[in-house]
């Protein structure tokens, strides 16, 4: 196949979902990946009412299951040869106060945000090393820069997606195998309805004002969020990069937040997020 092969893992929703319209319509060939059986029915109806199932293909992967991914890919391996981009996409958010959130909560979010990064990555690499060429994507988010109170499994997750992302880029630099990490803001997607939904609330009365102004501020979040074509862009920008960078801060103030922080005292950065939760 002359065609690029793009994998997407968690294509089902959000930027998966969108990113395997777009990148099929740019003339990339993907294969589309997902847990749930239903939704993969569905994303093939709307790709065919597209008049793009000639572009992609799809398959059953759970990002949490070992030999699932392995069989996935050996198949995937088998059927079209290469896979030239990895886009690890697949991932939710667990929101929460942390001395309230269960550890099986915590666990089940590094098992899919992170773990499940390493799996796919860790049965792709060999593929792509033996070739001397190919890209990864790594789909994370501001919260992987700053922790915010209330996102302490999600952000804790994304903090070592972009410690694992940092690592990677300079095993595989050798091999020609470019690694990128998005750094993601806000967007309208579903991911904020879903952190919402799995809240465990607090018993203790001295966490209730905090925890009702966090769930305020998140769906104030969610409401205000920015249309997420331009994450999807910026996707197939790094897939037709010759030479694409390490890092990608994309979102309404994400670049400004990430350059304050680095550059500000503590007390300052502390007193300004404090501030925000607050008022």
């Amino acid at each position: 196949m002359d065609k690029k092969i793009v994998l997407i893992t968690g294509a089902s929703s959000g930027f998966g979902k969108l990113a395997v319209r777009n990148l099929a319509e740019k003339g990339y060939f993907v294969i589309a990946t997902m847990r749930n059986k239903a939704k993969e029915i569905s994303l093939l109806e709307e790709i065919k009412k597209e008049k793009l199932l000639h572009q992609v293909d799809t398959f059953l992967l759970d990002v949490t299951d070992d030999k699932q991914i392995d069989a996935r890919i050996n198949e995937i391996k088998h059927k079209y040869g290469r896979i030239d981009v990895l886009i690890n996409n697949a991932g939710y958010s667990q929101g929460g106060l942390i001395e309230n959130t269960h550890i099986d909560r915590w666990k089940e979010q590094f098992d899919t945000n992170l773990f499940g990064v390493v799996r796919v990555t860790k049965a792709v690499l060999p593929f792509m090393r033996e070739r001397r060429e190919g890209k990864i994507i790594n789909v994370g988010s501001i919260s992987g820069r700053i922790g915010l109170p209330g996102m302490g499994p999600y952000a804790a997750s994304k903090f070592a997606l972009a410690g694992f992302s940092e690592s990677l880029y300079f095993e595989m630099a050798p091999f020609n195998i470019h690694v990128s990490l998005i750094e993601a803001g806000s967007y309208k997607t579903n991911i904020w309805q879903k952190a919402l939904s799995n809240v465990e609330r607090s018993i203790e009365n001295d966490y209730e004002i905090l925890m009702n102004k966090l769930m305020d501020e998140a769906e104030k979040t969610s409401r205000n969020a920015a249309d997420p074509s331009e994450v999807i862009q910026l996707i197939h920008k790094i897939c037709s990069s010759d030479y694409p960078k390490f890092r990608y801060q994309i979102g309404r103030g994400v670049k400004l937040a990430i350059f304050l922080k680095s550059i500000m005292p503590w007390s300052i950065v502390s007193k300004s997020i404090q501030h925000k939760i607050n008022n």
